[in-house]
């Protein structure tokens, strides 16, 4: 795959930066290629659920924008990404000392972009994926800041 344009990932970087979510959770851009982009994010108890592990809402955030910034990198110069759908499975408790989000384009298109994507804690030297994700994403138009 190749960039949507040749200033893709300062575009999606800039993007990135104008998220208030992001940043309040702590979440920062790992690394950008064309259809991929992994986010991640340390351990933090202001997004923990009762039992101590990072909140699902949390865990869905980070996938969910690693998806939509992965799509972004494909798109023309014209259009910003929203989220149309998005399913996630969770196979674990999100327990680590550092969580990453894997967003993949799966088809990129005109319109709408199929991507799929994995959150994995990193508790000490061991990864595990807690949670998966399934996203359609659509550029839009006329949404420039």
């Amino acid at each position: 795959m190749e960039y949507g344009d040749p200033q893709s990932v300062e575009r999606m970087r800039a993007d990135f930066d104008r998220q208030g979510a992001m940043a309040t959770m702590g979440i920062t851009v790992a690394d950008v290629a064309p259809g991929r982009v992994i986010l991640q994010m340390p351990f933090n108890p202001a997004f923990s659920q009762h039992h101590g592990f990072i909140h699902a809402g949390t865990i869905t955030s980070g996938m969910d924008s690693a998806c939509g910034f992965a799509a972004l990198t494909l798109m023309d110069a014209e259009s910003e990404v929203l989220t149309v759908e998005f399913k996630c499975s969770f196979m674990a408790p999100a327990k680590g000392q550092l969580f990453r989000f894997e967003g993949n384009v799966l088809k990129p298109g005109r319109t709408l972009t199929f991507t799929e994507g994995r959150a994995i804690a990193i508790d000490g030297v061991q990864e595990k994926t807690i949670a998966t994700i399934t996203a359609t994403m659509m550029a839009v138009r006329g949404l420039k800041p």
